[in-house]
């Protein structure tokens, strides 16, 4: 008993915690919406190409385009032009597309647009990185203002994070007279940009140029540069102005490295001005489509890789556990008395579809009917099968009068108690009529008031809109509601109603 015991305990603590690892990785790792009603960002990106075209010339423009390999993914891009051919090469884990043609004329406008969401899987690939580099050559009063600056830079910093920070920091202090000889009068974003580079590739520190567009609804922007440099296991992000560090949450990576975003041949004036809108769209939605657009596979092997119409079957299959759990409890821990556990169930299904109300009256009138039925033939001394055939054709026969009736006058729900369970509806006036003959009419009558009692929690557990999306997005939780089951099979103890019964008893 001992050897039980323990192999119980274990077997409730492996559901249990595997129930709840599957679920917290699918919320935490993978990001699946706790609610069918969260929402979540949508944003419209417009890049507005405008040039002048030389007349009798070839045109060709290049622009870089997001790579969207990190922790955004694309649901839609499109290259709208008049007469242009458009293609997309990849270089240097950058993309760029390239509009061409033979000939054009006046003033051109072309349209880069692309809808993205946050990548939901948060599996991402390892990062790659060098973490060496050669200095730069210089000579002179720059390599002496550069070894000055170098020197309390190498002395307040500890790792290359550090040393990254402290440069910027010297850089941006425009009053040194070294950073001024190294700016030569230029104090563009830029230009201390190719300053702190300079220091660094000294110290043989690798650093990249970063292009990022903010992520908000304001006015139109420009692309804002940031610098980055692998440690060794992650890239470290600084802004060239202020130093901070850490790329914020709502820049995208547009494109990284030394080149201009925009290269023309055969004409001139190239500008490039971006508008963005925000929109939200429901998150398990979104979820699907991001799953469509990537390799990502994360909804693929869950309950939403099924088709549709068979979803929507198991969205009420994967309930039925709950409305189990729930007659368990009432007949467990609370004493009610119900015909068997999976009737009552049964019978919270077939309120889906009549509800609640109208299916209490239909389940009274059709049982009670059934019951009288049951009683008259009891006095013909059949056996139990023709018995059953006869009561399930009355039922059937009943099932279509209240359906005419309920059309004649209107009554269009009464039409949905034809999805009523026949058979089951006639095991039901078969038992009682059992109970009622073994035990009496008032035991029948508690146990048909107590199967109806069960049945009505059950189906309004069962219909809560936001435990069916939980369940059927988390399915792992029905692991933990039977290992909850395995321990309710060891309860011993006295039930509630057992408590009034032995009331008097107690006392005494």
């Amino acid at each position: 008993m001992r050897s039980l015991n323990l192999h119980l305990k274990i077997l409730i603590t492996l559901l249990v915690g595997l129930g709840i690892l599957i679920t917290a990785y699918q919320i935490f790792i993978l990001g699946i919406p706790l609610t069918e009603d969260e929402t979540d960002d949508l944003w419209n990106i417009d890049a507005r190409v405008e040039f002048q075209a030389s007349p009798r010339e070839p045109v060709k423009l290049q622009m870089f385009v997001p790579p969207l390999h990190q922790d955004y993914v694309s649901l839609n891009e499109s290259f709208i032009s008049n007469n242009y051919g458009v293609s997309i090469n990849r270089a240097d884990g950058n993309r760029k597309v390239t509009w061409s043609a033979r000939r054009a004329s006046g003033k051109q406008t072309l349209y880069y647009r692309l809808v993205l969401t946050k990548r939901y899987s948060g599996e991402q690939t390892k990062a790659k990185g060098p973490i060496f580099r050669d200095s730069i050559p210089v000579e002179g009063a720059e390599k002496i203002a550069a070894d000055a600056l170098l020197a309390p830079i190498r002395q307040h910093s500890a790792d290359v994070e550090t040393f990254i920070s402290e440069t910027i920091k010297r850089v941006n202090n425009v009053n040194d007279d070294n950073i001024k000889l190294l700016l030569g009068g230029d104090a563009s974003t830029p230009n201390k940009a190719n300053a702190i580079e300079l220091l660094l590739s000294i110290a043989h520190v690798p650093m990249e140029r970063v292009h990022t567009v903010r992520l908000t609804a304001d006015a139109p922007q420009s692309p804002e540069l940031w610098l980055r440099s692998f440690n060794g296991e992650k890239w470290l992000y600084f802004s060239p102005e202020t130093g901070q560090q850490g790329l914020p949450s709502d820049r995208l990576i547009w494109w990284i490295g030394d080149d201009n975003l925009v290269s023309l041949e055969g004409g001139k004036q190239a500008q490039v001005s971006f508008s963005l809108s925000n929109s939200e769209m429901n998150a398990i939605r979104l979820a699907k489509l991001t799953d469509e657009n990537t390799d990502a596979d994360f909804l693929e092997y869950s309950l939403y890789g099924l088709p549709l119409q068979t979803q929507q079957t198991f969205m009420i299959m994967v309930m039925i556990p709950i409305g189990v759990l729930v007659i368990l409890i009432l007949r467990n821990l609370g004493g009610l008395q119900t015909l068997g556990t999976f009737t009552p169930v049964l019978i919270a299904l077939a309120f889906r579809e009549t509800q609640l109300g109208f299916g209490i009256i239909l389940f009274t009138v059709i049982t009670a009917l059934g019951l009288s039925l049951r009683s008259y033939l009891e006095h013909l001394k059949l056996q139990m099968l023709p018995r059953l055939s006869v009561v399930l054709t009355f039922v059937v026969v009943l099932i279509a009068v209240i359906s005419l009736f309920s059309h004649k006058l209107g009554l269009e729900r009464g039409l949905s108690v034809a999805l009523f369970p026949m058979v089951i509806l006639t095991m039901t006036i078969e038992r009682l009529s059992i109970t009622w003959e073994e035990r009496g009419g008032g035991h029948a009558f508690k146990v048909a008031i107590g199967t109806l009692v069960a049945a009505t929690l059950a189906h309004l557990l069962m219909s809560i809109p936001e435990l069916s999306y939980f369940v059927f997005t988390f399915p792992a939780v029905l692991m933990i509601m039977v290992g909850f089951m395995l321990a309710m099979g060891r309860y011993r103890g006295y039930r509630l109603t057992e408590l009034f019964r032995f009331k008097a008893f107690l006392k005494d």
